[in-house]
């Protein structure tokens, strides 16, 4: 592989992580939006928070062997590890006959700490794209 595809693939590697990031972050946004959300339409369940996995891609070579590709988002799962919280709130729409109500597993300072590190790891694949955009501008340059 010559320098020049190496270079493509360094920016095709870094921009598989801005996309994976940016889709971590739509569901961090999406848990935060439905964290007192009692009632999901359909189900007459609270909204179960989503948590985005990541897998590595790789990329078989034509004489044998594997090079990285990058990140992409393998799934988007429901968090059944932790349980709805259960309040007591008669008054609520969704209070069962003992007034109390099922509320989201959203913990939203643990979702706003995951932001911070989906918001740093975003930072860092476009810092490393920006790199990669001025070491194809100085090869150019060297090519006239």
């Amino acid at each position: 592989m010559d320098s020049l595809q190496k270079l493509f693939a360094g920016m095709r590697i870094s921009a598989s992580g801005l996309k994976a990031e940016r889709a971590r972050m739509d569901i961090i946004a999406q848990n935060i939006a439905n964290a007192q959300t009692t009632a999901v339409p359909g189900t007459g369940e609270p909204y179960r928070r989503q948590v985005v996995t990541f897998a590595s891609v790789f990329h078989r070579l034509a004489g044998g062997g594997f090079e990285p590709g990058g990140v992409e988002v393998a799934g988007i799962y429901g968090d059944y590890e932790a349980a709805f919280e259960e309040v007591y709130d008669p008054t609520h729409p969704d209070a069962n006959e003992r007034g109390i109500v099922r509320m989201p597993n959203v913990n939203t300072m643990k979702e706003m700490a995951d932001l911070i590190t989906a918001v740093r790891a975003y930072e860092a694949n476009m810092s490393v794209q920006e790199s990669f955009e001025r070491m194809a501008e100085r090869a150019l340059r060297l090519l006239e």
